[in-house]
């Protein structure tokens, strides 16, 4: 039987993501006229700019977060966007930076906008943001102690000055993901899989279901950073945005 702080990350993992995956596709139009502007796609920074714009991603971050997307980084070489040191961390270029940069307000910018749009006068919309920012921190904060290569290359977020609640929110919930990403590779590691292997699992066998479920019990200690009350919070402003 799973304890209440491994049910938790399991019931909150899909509503983390119905929030970010919807902020993102609101956004892709917006990204697209960017790298049409300015003849340059932001290449691995659309996923990891949070990190980025704070420091290089280290080779086994680098690694862990490319497991499933692979780490094919010709385009961004070629453009002038990224470059490898020899200890083998990526680094943006200073063309990179600024791109990244525009890029992060770009997605900030679409994201206010996705997020005003409430269908019921009750919704609280932009109005949840302030405080499930500062609960996104709490979270951010624990998961120093327990996430894994990817989410510690990633962490803490870059928010420049003055940064918008929309913004605060998006690099953080995007952080937050790599928490249980981590807890994600680990488990199918820890079952023997490899990535192949796991990819050909029915999803409803029960293998794979063991592994979801050691994802959940190695992803919950982030949550216990939050009480009761707060846990409940969380669930309640993620559900208050579309």
């Amino acid at each position: 039987m799973q304890d209440q702080a491994t049910q938790y990350a399991a019931t909150v993992r899909p509503a983390i993501d119905r929030v970010y995956s919807s902020m993102r596709r609101a956004s892709m139009p917006h990204a697209r006229a960017l790298a049409e502007r300015t003849g340059r796609s932001p290449g691995f920074g659309i996923s990891f700019y949070f990190g980025l714009l704070a420091r290089p991603m280290d080779a086994a971050g680098f690694a862990a977060a490319t497991t499933y997307s692979g780490a094919d980084m010709s385009t961004e070489v070629e453009q002038g966007v990224a470059w490898r040191s020899p200890d083998g961390a990526w680094h943006l270029t200073d063309t990179g930076r600024e791109l990244v940069l525009e890029f992060q307000q770009v997605l900030a910018d679409a994201a206010q906008e996705h997020w005003a749009q409430t269908t019921l006068p009750t919704m609280p919309g932009l109005a949840a943001l302030p405080r499930l920012a500062e609960l996104l921190a709490v979270l951010l904060e624990a998961g120093r102690a327990t996430g894994g290569p990817a989410f510690t290359t990633l962490t803490p977020v870059y928010e420049p000055e003055g940064a918008s609640d929309a913004l605060r929110v998006c690099s953080r919930l995007g952080a937050l993901r790599h928490h249980r990403a981590d807890a994600h590779r680990a488990a199918w590691a820890a079952a023997g899989l490899t990535l192949e292997q796991l990819r050909a699992l029915d999803p409803d066998s029960p293998a794979r279901r063991a592994i979801e479920d050691d994802t959940d019990r190695r992803d919950a200690p982030v949550y216990q950073a939050l009480s009761a009350e707060q846990r409940l919070e969380f669930l309640g402003l993620l559900a208050a945005l579309p």
